[in-house]
C-alpha cells in the first residue's frame, strides 16, 4: 500500500511538473501601512509562484513567499509566509496587466495571528520578468477575552519576478 500511495504521489507530482506553463520566482521592497506602520519600519520578501494559462491573456495559479517586517523602536521583527491562489490579466496590445492574490497568511512569530491575505497589482511585463507594484493585507481578528481587536497588516511593495522555464 506505501508503494502504491508513493508511486501515485510521484505520478501526480510528474503531471503537474509536465503541465505547469511558468515558474516565477522575485523579491520584494515594502513600506509598512495600516497597523503594521506602527511596529514596522520597512518590508523586504521573496515571492514565488507557478502560473497555468487559462485563456488568452488571463493567467491563473498559486503562489507563496515569505515578507519580513523589521521592527522599529522597541517592537521586534515579525514575518508572514502566504499560501494564495493568483490570478493575472494581461491586456491586449499593451505590457501592462493586473493581478490579484487571496489566501491566507501564516505567521511565523509568537503572539502575531495570520490571516486573511490578499494583494493586487498592477506591473509591467517584460520577456524576462515582470515589475510590478502592489499592496499587500493580512487581516485577522484577535480575540482577548475581554475584547476583540480587529488587526490589518500592510505594506505597499515595489517587486521584481523573474520567469522560469
Amino acid at each position: 500500500m506505501k508503494k502504491l500511495l508513493l508511486l501515485g504521489a510521484f505520478a501526480l507530482l510528474g503531471g503537474v511538473a509536465q503541465a505547469q506553463e511558468g515558474f516565477k520566482l522575485g523579491g520584494h521592497i515594502g513600506v509598512p501601512v495600516a497597523d503594521a506602520s506602527d511596529v514596522s519600519s520597512f518590508t523586504l520578501g521573496v515571492d514565488a509562484a507557478y502560473m497555468w494559462n487559462i485563456a488568452k491573456g488571463f493567467d491563473l495559479g498559486v503562489t507563496t513567499g515569505y515578507s519580513h517586517f523589521f521592527g522599529k523602536d522597541h517592537f521586534d521583527d515579525f514575518g508572514f509566509v502566504p499560501v494564495a491562489v493568483s490570478g493575472k490579466y494581461k491586456f491586449k496590445g499593451a505590457p501592462v496587466f493586473v493581478g490579484l492574490d487571496l489566501g491566507y497568511g501564516i505567521s511565523t512569530k509568537d503572539g502575531v495571528d495570520g490571516g486573511f491575505y490578499a494583494q493586487p497589482k498592477f506591473g509591467y511585463q517584460m520577456s524576462k520578468g515582470e515589475l510590478y507594484i502592489g499592496y499587500q493585507s493580512i487581516s485577522n481578528r484577535r480575540d482577548y477575552g475581554w475584547y476583540k481587536h480587529n488587526w490589518n497588516v500592510g505594506a505597499v511593495n515595489l517587486g521584481f519576478n523573474f520567469f522560469i522555464k
